[in-house]
């Protein structure tokens, strides 16, 4: 009976835990086969453990190449995304203006339209207009599907600010400039952090979009496909458990970061 209890009481804990064990359960898979030593061109099966594949990441050709590229075009498209996203929220939020709901409409278009039907009419878009595939196709198409994210997070945040804050600071005689700097964008921060977020890794782990519109153009994951034709390579599974940790380290920081700030504060 007391076990029953105990149980009841921390139900929805275990049920979390049980689903955040899934849900990394891919990362923990690819952490350990980025150990592995396969004895053939596939890194599905463990064989034995080495870390030659840590100690030479690039040593498969094009690896590095495809991932600095596709680190390149991730950071242009979140840096565009991220700026006209934080101003077309702004403007949906706080003006009223002709067209105001179709223009909110079609920002969400992206995000339910599927990928496959986007690339396939952004070629069309490309091809009639004479535009050589590559680098700038992809990055066009990269800021114009993660520009709805960023757009849906900044206006939420933006929605939740109260403007009384910036009136204050019109009342103590600061200019228009002042404060959005000081008051409006601080506040904004972390929804536009988080759109920006949000871009990065759907820029950096696109692929139907990209492969229609990158030409002869190879981003990290057309090579993790076409490697998985011939066999993963295991530096595949370096790169992956790398980028998770970065991730992890980055959330970490942030926490830390945020918990400093809330003791100061108190």
């Amino acid at each position: 009976m007391a076990f029953v209890n105990w149980l009841k009481r921390h139900l929805v804990v275990i049920a979390g835990l049980f689903t955040l064990g899934y849900l990394l359960l891919p990362n923990v898979v690819v952490t350990v086969f980025s150990f592995n030593n396969p004895k053939g061109r596939f890194n599905y099966e463990w064989q034995e453990f080495s870390t030659d594949a840590w100690t030479d990441p690039c040593g498969v050709a094009d690896l590095c190449g495809s991932l600095s590229l596709s680190l390149q075009i991730a950071l242009w498209a979140t840096l565009g995304a991220t700026i006209l996203g934080a101003m077309i929220a702004f403007a949906l939020v706080r003006y009223r203006f002709r067209a105001r709901g179709a223009v909110n409409s079609l920002i969400f278009l992206p995000m339910a339209m599927p990928e496959v039907v986007m690339a396939a009419s952004l070629l069309t878009l490309f091809l009639n207009m004479g535009v050589q595939l590559g680098f700038w196709t992809i990055l066009i198409a990269h800021i114009m599907f993660c520009l709805s994210f960023v757009v849906t997070a900044v206006k939420a945040r933006v929605m939740s600010m109260d403007p009384r804050l910036e009136e204050a600071a019109r009342d103590l005689y600061a200019g228009p400039l002042q404060t959005f700097l000081r008051i409006t964008l601080p506040i904004a921060a972390p929804g536009i952090a988080a759109g920006a977020l949000l871009a990065f890794a759907l820029s950096f782990d696109d692929f139907i979009i990209t492969n229609f519109n990158a030409g002869s153009t190879v981003t990290f994951p057309m090579f993790v496909w076409g490697s998985a034709q011939r066999g993963t390579p295991v530096q595949i599974n370096v790169i992956g458990t790398a980028m998770f940790l970065v991730a992890v380290l980055l959330v970490l920081a942030s926490m830390v970061i945020s918990s400093r700030r809330t003791r100061q504060k108190a």
